[in-house]
């Protein structure tokens, strides 16, 4: 892999004063097909099998599909936030089979995915707010580097970066990561290997991925976990029922799960930083 991305002038360089919440997880990946939306999910009902209040947020604006995997017809979306009708709390709907909340986006609007920066800004602030009622909110974003992602990346204090063995992903997940070194978010960037063929695999491809960062960046994002390939993980979207539903004792699931209980042991180490001593 080599430094292919030279220009960083494009993201975004936050205020020292923007606004950040330690008990929200942004879910981004370099490229589209990663799993990135399933691993939403089921980090959502991972978490809420816990016990934690959770919130899923679709910020995928433009190709919104949390609600289609889940089997929703959302009266209220994303789309009535954007436009003024409703505020953020008035479109959160309750998914009782999984236990969470969710905020559905609205796919096939490509205007929403190139909104103002000041509604834009707007909406990241909602989201903060709205964090304060829950235990955990999961911010599905889109694919890719764009303002819409990082702009409501940065309102997250943890980024699960979601990539695959295949070429391609990796070489976009190192410009995740490449550009949000730039804009001083690389430290908040955890990295997950999902469809690995085996566990070997898998750290075979976070090394990569973690090789070309330390070479090129001088920096060392931490894995946050592997999710092993799993015939279930197809079987579940196509039955529009998270995995731990459908089948809670699959590796996927189970994969899912101990990386849950990382992300919610960092969200309580941000929460510790953040209390004055």
């Amino acid at each position: 892999m080599t430094d292919q991305l030279s220009d960083t002038a494009s993201f975004i360089t936050q205020p020292p004063s923007f606004r950040r919440a330690a008990n929200i997880v942004a879910v981004a990946s370099g490229k589209g097909g990663v799993g990135k939306t399933w691993f939403s999910i089921t980090l959502a009902s991972a978490l809420s099998k816990m016990g934690k209040h959770v919130l899923l947020f679709d910020g995928d604006l433009g190709l919104a599909n949390v609600d289609v995997q889940l089997g929703l017809m959302p009266k209220r979306d994303l789309n009535d936030v954007i436009r003024g009708r409703l505020g953020l709390d008035k479109v959160v709907q309750r998914y009782e089979d999984g236990g969470f909340d969710i905020v559905a986006g609205r796919s096939g609007q490509a205007s929403l995915s190139a909104l103002p920066g000041q509604r834009l800004s707007h909406l990241r602030d909602q989201i903060i707010d709205i964090a304060q009622n829950y235990d955990v909110v999961i911010a599905d974003l889109g694919a890719g580097v764009d303002r819409t992602v990082r702009m409501l990346s940065a309102a997250a204090c943890s980024t699960m970066l979601i990539t695959t063995d295949e070429p391609t992903s990796l070489t976009d997940a190192y410009a995740y990561v490449k550009l949000g070194n730039a804009a001083g978010l690389s430290k908040n960037i955890n990295v997950v290997v999902n469809m690995a063929s085996s566990i070997q695999e898998g750290e075979k491809t976070y090394k990569t991925l973690l090789k070309a960062c330390e070479n090129f960046l001088r920096i060392s994002p931490p894995l946050a976990g592997m999710i092993r390939a799993d015939t279930r993980v197809k079987d579940s979207i196509r039955n529009q029922t998270p995995i731990l539903i459908r089948s809670p004792n699959a590796d996927a699931a189970i994969d899912v799960e101990k990386i849950a209980k990382i992300v919610w042991k960092n969200i309580q180490n941000e929460q510790r930083r953040a209390v004055p001593a």
